[in-house]
């Protein structure tokens, strides 16, 4: 993976942004399109969309975004062909084999967001060493939400508050967040998906209740550094008032 750093903006075509979102999730969309386009099989489009994923997390640390969370594997997912299923999971493997250690001397610190127990036991043990190793790291935080689901996170949450034997009376929009896979970070600010579909897809429900959203019709291998920007433009030029009137909400 080539280096992060990158040369002064002083001459970069990409002006500064008037406001950095803190948090930006991505649902990356769009992997079989872009094979079947092209004639290939759809882990084809996979591979594709694992290298774009590079330029995107090099974007991120150029243009001064702290958080992402990346959309790689949903709950509904064990529900495609076992082919597809098998090879997806073989290419998450292969990224951390081969990606880890420049990740690392990178500054990023990757966090798993959705539940381990349903993974290759190979692959859980792979994950939770690059928590591990990469814990501390500070430059960028990459949230990989891997068998993930929304419902499903909530489903979890209310169940651990139960089990905690929290009084009903206690539970609020903070306590639960606490139980939430993202605990201890924002909010996403800035909600981005590929390849123009219209729906959330049950990605951070709870989390993403007062995100913005941006859809571009790009398919996610061809979401470069280019559209990354338009995306984060577009969000720095709109108002944010979390369900409030115009000067009420900051």
């Amino acid at each position: 993976m080539p280096s992060f750093r990158s040369k002064s903006q002083d001459d970069s075509q990409y002006p500064p942004l008037a406001r950095v979102p803190r948090h930006i999730g991505i649902i990356m969309d769009g992997n079989g399109r872009w094979a079947r386009a092209r004639g290939l099989p759809r882990s084809a489009g996979h591979r594709a969309g694992t290298e774009n994923l590079r330029r995107i997390l090099r974007a991120a640390v150029e243009f001064g975004v702290p958080i992402l969370t990346i959309y790689a594997f949903s709950t509904e997912n064990w529900g495609r062909p076992e082919s597809e299923v098998t090879a997806l999971l073989t290419i998450l493997e292969r990224v951390i084999d081969q990606e880890l250690a420049e990740l690392h001397a990178e500054g990023v610190c990757l966090r798993h967001v959705g539940k381990l127990d349903r993974l290759p036991s190979r692959l859980q043990e792979k994950i939770l060493s690059a928590i591990e190793l990469t814990k501390n790291n500070q430059r960028l935080l990459l949230n990989v939400a891997l068998d993930y689901g929304g419902r499903a996170e909530l489903i979890e949450a209310v169940r651990r508050i139960i089990a905690d034997g929290i009084p009903a009376e206690q539970v609020d929009d903070e306590l639960i967040s606490r139980y939430l896979y993202t605990a201890g970070l924002p909010d996403p600010d800035l909600i981005i998906r590929t390849s123009g579909e219209m729906r959330i897809s049950n990605f951070l429900i709870w989390q993403g209740a007062y995100a913005e959203f941006y859809v571009t019709p790009a398919l996610w291998p061809d979401f470069d550094k280019d559209e990354f920007y338009k995306a984060l433009m577009d969000y720095s030029q709109r108002e944010r008032r979390f369900g409030l009137i115009h000067n009420q909400g900051g």
